[in-house]
């Protein structure tokens, strides 16, 4: 993999401000139609109108726990052909806390160049972010 090009960046920097804001619509547009969804819990396919449906849930839930940002601190891309990248991302989630606690984390993204732009069409993710915040203390553990 490689440093990442100039559109895979602003790819995610958009993605990044989506993941920050109130708008549920605005993250899912940067998926497919349909996606794969693979991660330590297993693997689904997921229809972009079902995604957006959840992400209230999910968003709220890592409210409740304080969450004050996810930020991409790296990325590095592999061409795959002339429509698909992939793409491995670091994060770093940072939760409020009396010790500003925060966990990193990475996962890797299959984009592919749609008509109207570059849309995540699967995304592995590498760790079980709330087994992570369950190990912080942030939430209690068995709460999904």
């Amino acid at each position: 993999m490689s440093q990442a090009s100039e559109r895979v960046k602003a790819f995610f920097a958009t993605y990044e401000s989506n993941i920050g804001g109130a708008d549920p619509a605005t993250i899912a547009a940067q998926y497919g139609e349909s996606f794969i969804f693979a991660g330590p819990q297993g693997t689904q396919a997921v229809k972009r109108d079902d995604f957006v449906k959840v992400l209230p849930k999910r968003q709220a839930f890592f409210a409740s726990l304080g969450l004050r940002s996810s930020r991409v601190v790296s990325l590095e891309e592999a061409s795959i052909d002339d429509r698909c990248v992939l793409v491995r991302t670091q994060w770093k989630i940072a939760f409020e806390s009396p010790a500003g606690a925060a966990v990193d984390v990475s996962s890797t993204y299959l984009l592919q160049q749609q008509p109207d732009g570059l849309r995540i069409v699967f995304q592995l993710d590498h760790d079980d972010l709330t087994k992570r915040v369950q190990q912080l203390g942030l939430a209690p553990a068995g709460n999904r």
